[in-house]
């Protein structure tokens, strides 16, 4: 504690020294820097995700079919995983289709590039670096050198990723489980360059979540006790423990799998593996225990999506209806339950694996027990609507369709918690649905929230409320147009992973095929893949907004512009280095709003009534 203090001691005293490009930039240490640079790269990344999600839609709506505007350019990137489309007249190229192995490749790319390089960072370590500190009255993080580290690791690990769309035979295409045998049996090197990239990704995580444990525990103010933390704050201490104890199972994981591909090890291959003929592998090893460790990581990782979310939500919630959080406590014990049963569902992912019935029995009950708590965080957050007096700005409206979305997504979820209806289920375009649910329309609403709420502290500017309200009614009617039919669909029984959207085994095409699609459930593909793309163009309002408001948006008028209660807008605008002006002691809890006899209808946490 005394190195961080005498470290922001030392460098306010150079506060009139400009530290020039590098250092205020590249190799800062200032925890809110280092959370815009969090932010800005992974909307970069999610971008990158979404143009590989567009590819794939446009495979499963009008498949075999020339790719419009960039198909020449993937086959010059991609080079023969592209399919050269001839016209059945002329025998001309008339352009180049998305092959199988390319749907694979992107399929991979898109799920790995959005969970692990643009939510969970935007999420954990963009927001969670920007506010934690200025909400616990803390100069900086624990430990300002690991946070840049960290950034900088993570940097690494995406453009290895990256770098791995343009080496021969392209990207890993394994899917983003990266389930062992196949991903050991396919032969390039985009699974060595994925499995790199992630263990160099989850140590950056690592560092982090420490950072943030270390800075929860030491760096509160006085007077910041525990039950007087804002909600966000109890929700990134959470994810921080979430990402300590499940993130090395799967590194562990992921390092095995590198041995047995490239040092011959069978960690996870069996004796007797047949890939078109018998593999010449040792043996012996066992592709479950795969399994085993990325689930281990894979469902606390739901929760490092969605706890954060929940906390920015709780804040804008409390804030835009001018009056406390219902159930304060409720919600703290809520996420700290939350936590620890995350730990104990994760083999409700590994129904189909021949599991026993007592064991499945478990994790059935374990899965039950662990909506308890998130519908308890739902209801205090739709109860503290109840008598306020809520404004709807552009934070808010994003806020609010939060509950309902999130709400579809845990529903629809409790199906797959069953073994016996995940059996009819799984790996199907439900899953889809349900997964997205949870992270689109929920987690990244809740993210989008975020910026707007926080954009007047970080840059003295308010994004457009005019065009931030067509950003959110465009992405809202979109998002559901996108994923509700996929319920439908997977109902039905369409899989998931086909590159033709279920075609080629379906009744339309082969009318002695069992099990195969109507044609209502196929022509969903193209409902599906139009609304897909009318929701990316839903964001270029809000990418707009984002940068043109930083120089042209309307200044704020005060500090405190949403006239808020926790210590983030307790700080000069934006804040400077080492945040607050003068020491800080905390007298009030968080949501201190409509105190009956006061003066204003809030009052901050470091001001007496």
């Amino acid at each position: 504690m005394e190195s961080t203090d005498s470290h922001v001691h030392h460098e306010d005293g150079h506060g009139h020294h400009d530290p020039g490009f590098w250092r205020k930039y590249v190799f800062s240490t200032d925890h809110k820097m280092i959370g815009i640079q969090y932010g800005l790269t992974s909307l970069l990344f999610m971008l990158l995700g979404f143009f590989l999600i567009a590819l794939m839609r446009w495979s499963i709506a009008y498949p075999g079919q020339p790719v419009p505007v960039v198909g020449y350019l993937l086959h010059a990137i991609m080079g023969d995983m592209a399919s050269p489309v001839l016209d059945p007249q002329t025998r001309e190229l008339i352009g180049y289709a998305i092959s199988n192995d390319l749907y694979n490749s992107f399929g991979a790319m898109h799920g790995t590039i959005m969970v692990f390089l643009a939510v969970v960072p935007l999420a954990f370590a963009a927001f969670g670096n920007y506010v934690v500190p200025l909400q616990i009255g803390a100069p900086d993080m624990a430990f300002p050198r690991l946070n840049m580290a960290s950034y900088h690791l993570f940097l690494l690990g995406g453009l290895i990723m990256f770098a791995s769309f343009f080496i021969p035979g392209g990207p890993a295409q394994a899917g983003w489980t990266s389930y062992s045998p196949l991903a050991t049996s396919i032969p390039t090197d985009g699974q060595f360059y994925w499995l790199v990239a992630m263990v160099v990704i989850i140590t950056s995580s690592l560092l982090g979540a420490v950072n943030f444990i270390a800075t929860i525990i030491q760096l509160r103010a006085p007077g910041m006790t525990w039950m007087r933390m804002p909600f966000f704050c109890w929700a990134q201490f959470v994810t921080a423990f979430l990402l300590l104890l499940a993130f090395p199972p799967l590194e562990v994981g992921a390092l095995l799998q590198l041995m047995d591909n490239v040092a011959g090890t069978s960690f996870y291959l069996p004796t007797g593996l047949a890939i078109s003929t018998l593999s010449d592998v040792s043996g012996g090893g066992s592709p479950l225990l795969y399994q085993h460790l990325f689930w281990f990581l894979g469902h606390p990782e739901v929760y490092v999506l969605i706890l954060p979310a929940m906390g920015v939500v709780s804040e804008i919630i409390a804030n835009n209806t001018r009056k406390p959080l219902w159930g304060y406590k409720s919600l703290v014990y809520s996420v700290l339950v939350l936590g620890f049963l995350s730990f104990i569902v994760w083999a409700h992912h590994m129904y189909l694996t021949g599991m026993g019935t007592k064991i499945s029995t478990f994790f059935q009950t374990t899965t039950m027990i662990i909506s308890i708590p998130s519908v308890i965080i739902l209801t205090c957050l739709f109860i503290s609507l109840w008598g306020g007096r809520i404004r709807f700005n552009t934070p808010m409206l994003f806020a609010l369709a939060f509950l309902p979305m999130f709400g579809i997504g845990g529903l629809t979820g409790l199906p797959l918690g069953f073994n016996y209806s995940d059996i009819l289920l799984h790996d199907t375009y439900y899953v889809i649905g349900h997964f997205h649910y949870v992270v689109a329309p929920g987690t990244i609403f809740a993210l989008i929230a975020g910026i707007y709420f926080w954009y007047p502290k970080m840059t003295g500017r308010y994004m457009s409320e005019f065009w931030g309200r067509v950003h959110f009614w465009c992405s809202f009617v979109f998002m559901n147009l996108t994923f509700q039919p996929m319920f439908a669909q997977g109902m039905a029984g369409m899989l998931r992973r086909m590159a033709d959207g279920g075609v080629g085994y379906s009744i339309a095409n082969n009318p002695d095929a069992i099990g195969g699609l109507a044609d209502r459930y196929l022509q969903l593909n193209v409902n599906i893949t139009l609304a897909a793309y009318a929701l990316g163009i839903s964001q270029i309002p809000f990418i707009i907004n984002l940068f043109y408001s930083i120089k042209n948006g309307k200044k704020v008028e005060s500090d405190n512009p949403w006239e808020s209660t926790t210590l983030d807008w307790q700080t000069p605008t934006p804040p400077p280095h080492g945040n607050f002006v003068g020491p800080i002691k905390v007298v009030n809890g968080p949501y201190e709003y409509s105190v009956p006899g006061a003066k204003a209808d809030y009052i901050p946490q470091n001001q007496k009534a």
